[in-house]
């Protein structure tokens, strides 16, 4: 599907935040839409596919855009850390990690369903790469296994927060929330299940249907009760993922053995030392990020190599890969 031609317009226009901020509300309007359980897989592969002209364009005439990300976009980890600071006492935070945009339906639903206020949602910025560390190390921890147990007590820009990080049934996680006023919860999942279905034939519509089914469970809402109990709380992720395994192969031979050389079957590495392709637009860049000096592939590529291409994976510069939710919801009797 092409790009809207509005859309189109306001990005050749645009400044680099404006361009940014009209890509993450596309993304955000195209995933958030409602969705009917019977349907997640198909439609939730729809959905992505949709976004793949924002992906061409940000990978060809667009691609400079991704020079200002860092300086433009409203990253994650500061809005969180301005929202925790001008609420005061009285909140949660829910990180699930590698949770995208695609998932964002199954909350919305169910918050309106059991009786959540939803005080705003939107997209914001993964840091780059769009990992697990990057996004602990702007929280101002070293890890997110350091948070286990409560190991991020008096750390970090969350100042207060009880800790954990676990990949716990959700009842036994709810089961841990107590009394205090103040926490941050980080949940593996999905990020643990993106190697799971790894395999062909898996991948994204099985992540859908299992999302579909987690998210509208009574044990997630009964995580969320808790959390919400004096508490207002923020659902968001780390980074989001790529459904690579729909992305197209690599047909020219000389650049697949360059993305190899540089990649090996990843999104992001840092620089090796060898020469840059000569490719305009460029298959990759190189960033010299907040957490990284870096090479990245740009958009919805992967190629042949030893072992296959992962069919869900994050790191690379995609538009799915660095949006994620940002929820703020509260309740009756909550906070």
């Amino acid at each position: 599907m092409p790009l809207q031609l509005t859309l189109l317009r306001q990005l050749q226009a645009a400044s680099p935040g404006n361009a940014w901020a009209s890509l993450f509300d596309h993304a955000w309007n195209t995933c958030s839409a409602p969705l009917l359980e019977e349907r997640a897989s198909s439609e939730v592969t729809k959905r992505d596919a949709e976004l793949g002209a924002a992906d061409l364009f940000l990978a060809t005439a667009g691609w400079d855009l991704w020079k200002s990300y860092e300086a433009v976009v409203s990253r994650t980890a500061d809005v969180l850390a301005s929202w925790w600071a001008e609420r005061g006492a009285g909140r949660a935070v829910l990180v699930l990690d590698a949770f995208s945009l695609r998932e964002v339906p199954w909350l919305l639903k169910g918050a309106a369903e059991r009786g959540y206020t939803v005080h705003q949602s939107h997209a914001t910025g993964a840091e780059l790469p769009a990992n697990t560390r990057p996004f602990a190390e702007a929280l101002g921890f070293t890890s997110r296994s350091s948070l286990q147990n409560n190991g991020g007590a008096g750390k970090g820009r969350l100042p207060g927060a009880v800790t954990d990080s676990t990949d716990l049934p959700w009842e036994d996680c709810a089961a841990q929330i107590n009394a205090s006023q103040d926490w941050l919860l980080w949940h593996h999942w999905p990020d643990e299940r993106l190697h799971d279905l790894g395999a062909p034939g898996h991948g994204l519509a099985a992540l859908a249907m299992e999302a579909a089914e987690k998210l509208s469970s009574d044990a997630f809402w009964g995580l969320v009760h808790r959390l919400t109990t004096g508490r207002r709380l923020v659902i968001t992720a780390d980074h989001g993922y790529a459904a690579s395994g729909h992305f197209p192969d690599t047909a020219d031979l000389a650049q697949a053995q360059y993305l190899k050389d540089r990649l090996k079957s990843g999104r992001w590495s840092s620089p090796a030392g060898l020469e840059s392709g000569n490719w305009v637009p460029p298959l990759t860049l190189h960033l010299k990020t907040a957490h990284a000096d870096a090479e990245f592939v740009l958009g919805r590529r992967k190629w042949k190599s030893q072992g296959g291409y992962p069919t869900l994976t994050h790191g690379g510069l995609s538009l799915l890969e660095v949006a994620v939710p940002f929820i703020e919801l509260s309740r009756t009797g909550g906070a």
